[in-house]
């Protein structure tokens, strides 16, 4: 990266359980003010937009910021499954760094039903049909919705390569409801046991209960990034900036034998590996990190994939409590996506949310002593993952 990228401005609404939210325009928006507001600017300083989301028709993001402004700017729509966020974030630093605008909002927001998630078109190929293959073969075709099939495979694969107990997961889902209890923007701030998670209602036998999935949600969230020009001539915040960011695609490891490479495995290291050798910052430099735990068992599998212990060593990890306060790391100090909620389009952007408050010292309960270097990840299969490092 030749120009730093500032992160001027975040914003994001309390998530909500589905039935339970203002429609996804009013989020949108919100969420839109609310960055606006941080940033100290007004819709008119902005020169492009992206809107992210998965489950709105076209040019939903057009219907949300024409509710902050009509302005007439550059306004993409961004779908790239649970990793839109991300990819908004991504396509908003660009645009900076390639000289086309200084200032440029990203806005994530999804308005979800209840239930498991399911394809949308049912009259044309999927665009899961390898992963749904590739997790066939593994483990046949178990009568559990796709994505509680596709991660528990991977924890089910890490369990038979490296011995990892199920309580492990449950471990994990217990420190999320505890970060959670100190997030009012969290949906379920409920503190629960491991044992409550392994007594909860098994969904695959060994492999997984309820609470090791994070349910579907409702919110909005948003991010002002601009460049060092914007921020010297309008007097930005430039607290925090982003040191490096890089997006995978998957190869063909993620559809062999390894469930661990259709979950992200794969992708999570290549873009993590690309991200630190850009920042000349390694794993061990971080302070706090914001990763996609759509399932214990990810967010396990991941802990490896990105660096922060080594291969087979995240249950040895947990049990020395360094993914929490007071341990090497605190991952997820909102709660995550088990406990804060995964608002499909907003989640990525719920992330920097988080971080940004972070690396500025605001973040309240929340905060991490000391932090000045955040890593976010940030997976949708289908499929991409974007790591981002935020520094102050």
């Amino acid at each position: 990266m030749t120009s730093k990228v500032f992160v001027a401005g975040v914003g994001m609404i309390p998530f909500a359980k589905p039935g339970q939210s203002e429609t996804y325009e009013k989020m949108g928006a919100e969420a839109a003010r609310l960055a606006l507001a941080d940033a100290g600017v007004g819709y008119d300083a902005v020169e492009q937009a992206y809107a992210s989301f998965i489950y709105g028709d076209s040019c939903s993001g057009q219907r949300a910021l024409y509710e902050v402004g009509m302005t007439g700017i550059p306004i993409f729509n961004v779908n790239n499954n649970c990793s839109s966020g991300s990819t908004a974030i991504y396509l908003a630093r660009q645009a900076i760094q390639s000289g086309a605008a200084d200032i440029v909002l990203a806005v994530g927001f999804e308005q979800m039903n209840p239930g498991a998630l399911g394809a949308t078109f049912h009259d044309r190929p999927s665009p899961l049909t390898h992963f749904e293959e590739a997790v066939n073969g593994a483990v046949g075709d178990l009568e559990v919705p796709s994505a509680l099939r596709l991660f528990g495979a991977a924890g089910l694969e890490h369990m038979k390569r490296f011995g990892t107990p199920l309580e492990s997961f449950a471990s994990i889902r217990a420190k999320a409801s505890r970060h959670a209890a100190r997030n009012p923007l969290a949906v379920f701030r409920k503190e629960v046991t491991t044992d409550d998670v392994m007594n909860d209602q098994v969904m695959w036998p060994g492999v997984m209960t309820r609470l090791m999935a994070c349910p579907p949600t409702c919110g909005a969230a948003a991010a002002v990034l601009c460049s060092e020009e914007a921020a010297k001539k309008l007097g930005l915040d430039t607290r925090v900036w982003i040191a490096a960011q890089a997006v995978a695609t998957d190869g063909r490891e993620s559809f062999g034998d390894d469930m661990r490479y259709a979950a992200g495995y794969g992708i999570a290291k290549s873009a993590s590996a690309q991200v630190y050798e850009a920042a000349g910052i390694g794993p061990g430099d971080v302070d706090v990190v914001e990763l996609h735990d759509c399932f214990a068992h990810n967010e396990l599998v991941t802990y490896e994939g990105i660096g922060l212990c080594p291969e087979g060593g995240a249950a040895k990890f947990i049990a020395d409590g360094d993914n929490t306060y007071g341990g090497r790391y605190v991952v997820n100090p909102s709660g995550g996506l088990l406990s804060k909620g995964h608002p499909i389009g907003a989640t990525g952007l719920a992330q920097c949310f988080e971080l940004t408050r972070q690396l500025r010292g605001t973040a309240d309960q929340t905060q991490v002593d000391g932090a000045r270097i955040a890593l976010q990840h940030n997976v949708g299969i289908g499929g991409a993952c974007v790591v981002t490092m935020y520094r102050n």
